[in-house]
């Protein structure tokens, strides 16, 4: 099948009110012109240098999302263009991002990463940890930043119930946090829970952005340039 037909297919799977973000990584430019071409605008990428090379590459009306782990002295390559940061995991993180947006006059949006896989590889706040940080004065005097959502990745398991269990438990620090920290603010909206394995679980439990890749693309070519 085709990428467009691929497209299409987990378009008629997905309700309307959930965003559909292709994970383009690892896949050169005239691929994912192809998804582009099927109507597609918003892509993920994980690595900085690569989303740079196919933001200048490509055309501009594209809505680029860095979903990868995301280290400090990169953020100034991608904050000019940027239109959501899946993967903030650090205070220290959300200082760097907002003193590149201040320099550009920029408000950068942003979702706290969270940790709910049993998998220690993956990275992200446990609930204390945003909790800490939420109340910390420093967090609250961040102009250039816009928090607007949570994400976390599921444990890598075939197991749908236990999967179905951790995108519960995001939901449900989501509505917590919603309820105590951004009552006010409309724009904290976005539960981004979900890849091509385990999206349709997602969706059910209350996702609202789904990161679909494999799905769309193929397998991952890793030996691509960046």
């Amino acid at each position: 099948m085709s990428i467009a037909s691929d497209l299409q297919q987990i378009r008629l799977a997905i309700p309307s009110h959930v965003t559909l973000v292709a994970i383009s990584k690892t896949h050169p430019v005239e691929v994912v012109m192809e998804a582009y071409n099927a109507g597609q605008r918003i892509f993920g990428e994980n690595k900085v240098q690569e989303m740079v090379s196919k933001f200048e590459a490509m055309p501009k009306n594209i809505e680029w999302h860095l979903v990868g782990h995301l280290q400090s002295n990169k953020v100034k390559y991608i904050a000019p263009f940027v239109s959501l940061i899946h993967s903030v995991d650090s205070l220290k993180l959300l200082n760097v991002i907002n003193k590149e947006a201040e320099k550009i006059d920029r408000v950068i949006d942003c979702l706290f990463q969270i940790h709910i896989a049993e998998e220690e590889t993956k990275f992200g706040l446990s609930a204390e940890e945003l909790n800490e940080l939420l109340s910390n004065p420093e967090f609250k005097q961040l102009k250039n930043i816009r928090i607007v959502g949570l994400m976390g990745m599921a444990t890598f398991t075939d197991n749908a119930e236990h999967i179905r269990r951790e995108f519960k438990s995001l939901k449900d620090l989501f509505k917590r946090i919603k309820e105590s920290d951004f009552s006010q603010n409309d724009y904290f909206k976005d539960l981004s829970m979900g890849m091509s394995s385990d999206y349709q679980i997602a969706i059910e439990e209350g996702s609202t952005m789904v990161r679909v890749g494999s799905s769309i693309f193929g397998n991952r070519n890793y030996g691509a340039s960046t």
